[in-house]
């Protein structure tokens, strides 16, 4: 871990600190954990009005084609098994980078945007955003140009009130639909707003240049609704909604079946059979998974953290490992997503988890934990 000194800051690190944000390293950054409210409260606000999110360490990047008449769509389609080359303009698709023996590089969100040349948009993970140009570099760097924005910020506006508090600013953004991308003018900056977000509820991530981010940060901060939240509430918010975080619930192990994100397969992309590891994937899909991501209602007031055994109803025979867990603050008790054996991964399932030694019981359920938000029609 970073000791501090050399940690990369965001455009609004001296708004955290001046909000009285506790500062952590995360993925070489110095990032907000919390505010004074504390997550709990910045995760209610959120469900329930607007959260403010710093999310300027994801990386930003754009696609195009070397040459003239080609869609880098297609590029991109031989490290992912989604189906891209459909993508229409200002529309986005949740997918994941593959390697070649199936196992998952990144799970990112690729949008066309409404460039002439088909030009595509995506954000990665910051801890993979190295890892993740240089494969594309290394893959498809002959037939695209990659431009990475580190000039730009992200800032990602999610809850219930959201919509209210940018339209505010930018009235025209309330017309985008969930995973719809535009352009919009702000204060005669160009910021690119997707009806996006990982909290499951709906909400926003903003695109700005570096040098506005602050002002308009401190401005949607002024509207009543919205108050900042950390990346404490950010954890507990996706943990709810069954969304899996990069390094924890899914890695280069895993690939998009066990982690029950099969829904990123493209039915032609099956058919085809032309993506990476797809003899392994498509093997899985026929066959099912040895395991798979579940989600787990813990009973007690115990969290079971990364790595916590799962065992058997009985505790006989161990049948997974967490692979995130915490206090639901919605549900009021703890819950957590695993990878577990085959013929454990039915809702319903009776298991256990050992927490400090003792043995808790534990179910099996369907995710997300709470019911998604997204706004479908704009």
């Amino acid at each position: 871990m970073a000791d501090g000194t050399d940690l990369k800051s965001t455009p609004l690190r001296a708004l955290h600190e001046e909000l009285g944000a506790r500062m952590v390293p995360f993925a070489g950054y110095a990032m907000p954990l919390q505010y004074r409210a504390g997550i709990i409260a910045e995760h209610l606000h959120t469900r329930s009005a607007a959260g403010l999110f710093d999310v300027s360490h994801m990386g930003q990047v754009t696609i195009r084609a070397r040459m003239p008449g080609e869609d880098p769509a297609r590029a991109l389609e031989r490290l992912v098994p989604s189906r891209l080359v459909t993508l229409a303009p200002g529309r986005m698709r949740y997918t994941v980078l593959l390697n070649d023996e199936g196992g998952i590089i990144d799970d990112l969100i690729v949008t066309r945007t409404d460039a002439p040349d088909g030009a595509l948009f995506a954000v990665v993970n910051a801890a993979r955003k190295e890892v993740d140009l240089a494969h594309l570099e290394r893959r498809i760097g002959a037939d695209v140009a990659i431009t990475r924005h580190d000039e730009r910020a992200l800032i990602a506006l999610q809850g219930p009130r959201a919509e209210e508090a940018l339209a505010a600013l930018v009235p025209a953004a309330a017309a985008l639909a969930f995973m719809q991308w535009g352009r919009f003018a702000w204060e005669g900056e160009e910021i690119w707003i997707s009806r996006s977000g990982y909290t499951g509820e709906d909400g926003f991530e903003i695109s700005v240049p570096a040098g506005a981010a602050e002002r308009l940060a401190r401005t949607l901060l002024a509207h009543e609704a919205v108050a900042p939240a950390g990346l404490g509430a950010r954890d507990s918010l996706r943990l709810e909604a069954g969304l899996c975080l990069y390094g924890h619930d899914i890695d280069e192990t895993t690939d998009p079946v066990e982690a029950d994100l099969a829904f990123t397969i493209a039915k032609a992309r099956r058919e085809a059979a032309d993506f990476p590891g797809a003899g392994r994937i498509l093997k899985a899909l026929a066959e099912g998974p040895a395991r798979r991501r579940v989600g787990l209602l813990i009973e007690g007031r115990a969290i079971a953290r990364e790595g916590t055994e799962i065992r058997s109803a009985d505790g006989a025979r161990t049948v997974g490992r967490v692979t995130s867990g915490c206090y639901s603050p919605c549900l009021g008790k703890p819950i957590a997503m695993g990878h577990v054996a085959r013929g454990c991964d039915a809702p319903g399932t009776a298991l256990s988890v050992v927490i400090r030694g003792r043995s808790e019981p534990a179910e099996v359920v369907a995710l997300p934990f709470v019911p998604h938000r997204y706004r479908r029609q704009g």
